[in-house]
């Protein structure tokens, strides 16, 4: 009797694969390997301890502080459809017995794009970590700045980036994962500030998406945003597979606790 299994299809290279399998393997192709999005919620079950994540700042949300064109409704729609009051989940978890503070994205609300909420959520974070004096973990998916902010949006840059710094002054350690698509100001900013750099095989991270860049006169690489591009020229420093986060998460705490 033939199986009536749904069968989810591969962005990629279009194999049809078993959904059970497919969510087995964390949605990865198995044949291509493609690492599929998945959400903060899901991100966050694969990486900690069971049971461990304690959230903070819930009260955050984004609005429409300019009064932008459709801003307002967009954003409730997002947020009926993920779940999500804002755009990450941040709190304290332990990830392999270790207490760590961990921010994880997710691209539900708005593309994931770097606003306020993000960046004020993200400080209080990092901040956290350096109070507790806890390492540091942040997972970022991200497809830009907030536009519909505007100069709001552009602060939180500095904003996380001062913070990491003082994280760092502190001694503490910082691991930075990177998903695919990581873009703007997440990569110009707090994602691209960790003692260790890694990310998923074949995410796009850059600052400009190619859309930005295809009216650029240089003809620029094909795979110039691609994990292996990236790790070739140095922006990071291994590419991990998703199944595996985990455990080298887990090898590097362990390796830089006190």
């Amino acid at each position: 009797m033939a199986s009536s299994e749904e069968l989810i299809s591969c962005r990629n290279c279009n194999a049809q694969i078993p959904q059970q399998k497919f969510l087995d393997a964390y949605k990865v192709c198995p044949k291509c390997n493609h690492h599929h999005y998945i959400n903060a919620y899901e991100r966050l079950n694969l990486l900690v301890d069971e049971s461990s994540f304690e959230s903070y700042d819930d009260g955050l949300f984004s609005i429409d502080p300019l009064g932008f064109p459709e801003y307002g409704p967009s954003l409730q729609r997002s947020i009926a459809k993920t779940g999500l009051r804002s755009e990450i989940l941040a709190g304290i978890a332990k990830v392999g017995g270790y207490s760590t503070a961990i921010a994880i994205g997710d691209l539900g609300i708005k593309g994931g794009s770097f606003g306020s909420v993000i960046g004020e959520k993200m400080t209080r974070c990092i901040e956290r970590a350096t109070d507790k004096k806890l390492p540091l973990i942040t997972v970022s998916v991200s497809g830009g700045m907030r536009m519909q902010e505007g100069t709001l949006s552009l602060m939180q840059m500095a904003k996380t980036a001062a913070a990491c710094v003082k994280h760092s002054q502190a001694g503490l350690f910082y691991i930075s994962v990177m998903t695919d698509p990581t873009y703007g100001g997440t990569t110009a900013s707090f994602a691209s500030l960790a003692h260790v750099i890694l990310v998923e095989p074949g995410a796009r991270v850059g600052f400009a998406g190619p859309r930005a860049t295809a009216s650029l006169r240089e003809k620029l690489p094909d795979n110039y945003q691609k994990a292996e591009f990236l790790l070739d020229h140095g922006l990071v420093d291994r590419i991990v597979p998703r199944n595996e986060m985990r455990s080298l998460l887990i090898d590097l705490l362990d390796f830089c606790s006190p």
